[in-house]
């Protein structure tokens, strides 16, 4: 995912994207832990993603709060 595609989003469209990852990366916490996992590679993706779905929106709120 790159952060040229999650500029172009809504808010609201980040939000569900983010739970959606988080839900994802609960999911592969779970297979690690029962021995389920076998690519751990995605766990660090996910993570990353997470990450700039979350300062994409922190840049989308300053931005918003300087307007006003």
């Amino acid at each position: 995912m790159k952060a040229q595609e999650l500029m172009s989003k809504t808010p609201d469209q980040l939000k569900d994207q983010l739970v959606a990852l988080k839900k994802e990366a609960f999911n592969l916490r779970f297979q690690q832990a029962t021995g389920q996992l076998e690519g751990t590679a995605r766990m660090r993706s996910v993570r990353r993603d997470v990450a700039r779905v979350k300062t994409i929106l922190n840049q989308k709120a300053a931005a918003a709060a300087a307007a006003n």
